[in-house]
């Protein structure tokens, strides 16, 4: 080609670019419009159903979470949500994907549920809930420890290691059923489990487990921004050269922290078991542990912000379950309306965190030299 010959170049219509300049307040305001639009989306599709008013499908929502007699359980699920939520946030700081606090708060479960069996009615229940609280601690933190071990020691995938565990913890679960109820149910219920109950607070059940996720939180948040080990953390999730660069032993910080997340993730476990249903079953934890990431991603791995996307997480759900009740639809429908919800959520993240810059020039001309 000869020089100074002028081709066209065809420039792409739009290209996606980091944004840098957005404010919290135009953070906020981004997500409430998403969450609006959801609403509103959800609306559109329930009227199509149903033929009612959206307001009153609104209403409903709402009813759903904050009705009568409804409120204190809607904060424990908030609770308990942001417990899990809390246990995956060390590790993700570290970039350790941590997708087993399924298994780790059923494995929590489950050593809550045999000191129940097995002690219960032979030690006081004082005594037996300190027991509970130690075995879920230390199984909580051995299922967690396991692969970070792996991770740390041979670099394999921490993903599908800690996935992996979470099948395991399902099967342990069902081989207790099988041999601590002989009626086959699949559930070990109040009437095995009749020992080691949480204390009611205020004559109100569920207080003390609100009570220590709240000290949680606060505790974790300190953790994380205020101690040298929430500095570690945050070093080894940045680059683990840098880490090793100033001195800092990465081996040993990705088993600190997956100990920490697996104990809190038996901590959660404790709660479900000891305070809550006083049950067990393989499906106690109901897809928290995965709810958690998103959770803890929305918020930006901050504590404190969790609260609120917890808080917005169980709302959402508990309103369409109610929904799908009132109206008659079908259970999975209620899934539908989460999902609408989530996906909106989700996309305005996108928004928040990148632009998309159009090129009205779609031809450019320039020269060869």
């Amino acid at each position: 080609m000869k020089k100074n010959e002028k081709v066209k170049s065809h420039e792409p219509f739009f290209h996606i670019s980091k944004r840098t300049d957005i404010s919290l307040k135009q953070g906020i305001i981004v997500r409430i419009i998403a969450i609006l639009l959801a609403l509103a989306v959800c609306g559109i599709v329930t009227k199509l159903f149903t033929g009612d008013d959206p307001i009153s499908i609104f209403k409903t929502v709402f009813q759903g979470a904050f009705g009568t007699g409804r409120t204190l359980v809607t904060i424990h699920e908030i609770a308990i949500l942001l417990c899990v939520s809390l246990a995956v946030t060390p590790a993700f700081r570290m970039r350790f994907w941590n997708t087993g606090a399924e298994g780790q708060v059923l494995i929590g479960c489950l050593s809550t549920a045999m000191c129940m069996f097995y002690l219960g009615g032979k030690v006081p229940d004082g005594m037996l809930i300190l027991i509970m609280a130690i075995f879920a601690v230390l199984s909580g933190i051995i299922w967690a420890v396991i692969p970070a071990f792996f991770k740390a020691h041979w670099g394999t995938n921490e993903t599908l290691f800690t996935l992996m565990m979470n099948y395991v913890a399902i099967q342990l679960i069902e081989f207790f059923l099988k041999i601590a109820d002989k009626s086959g149910s699949n559930v070990v219920g109040p009437d095995l489990l009749s020992h080691g109950w949480f204390p009611r607070l205020f004559g109100e059940n569920y207080i003390l487990n609100i009570i220590i996720v709240a000290v949680l939180t606060v505790l974790l948040y300190i953790y994380l921004n205020y101690s040298k080990h929430g500095y570690e953390i945050s070093v080894v999730g940045e680059s683990e050269n840098t880490a090793r660069y100033i001195g800092i032993n990465v081996k040993k910080v990705i088993v600190r922290t997956m100990a920490l997340s697996g104990a809190i993730c038996g901590i959660a476990g404790l709660l479900l078991v000891g305070g809550a249903s006083h049950s067990i079953d393989s499906n106690l934890a109901d897809g928290r542990g995965f709810t958690a990431i998103m959770v803890a991603w929305l918020a930006k791995f901050n504590p404190v912000t969790m609260v609120l996307t917890s808080l917005l997480i169980v709302f959402l759900e508990r309103g369409a379950d109610e929904v799908s009740s009132k109206f008659g639809l079908n259970a999975d429908f209620a899934e539908i309306l989460t999902g609408i919800i989530l996906f909106f959520i989700i996309g305005c993240e996108f928004f928040i965190n990148y632009k998309i810059n159009f090129n009205h020039k779609k031809n450019s001309v320039k020269e060869d030299k």
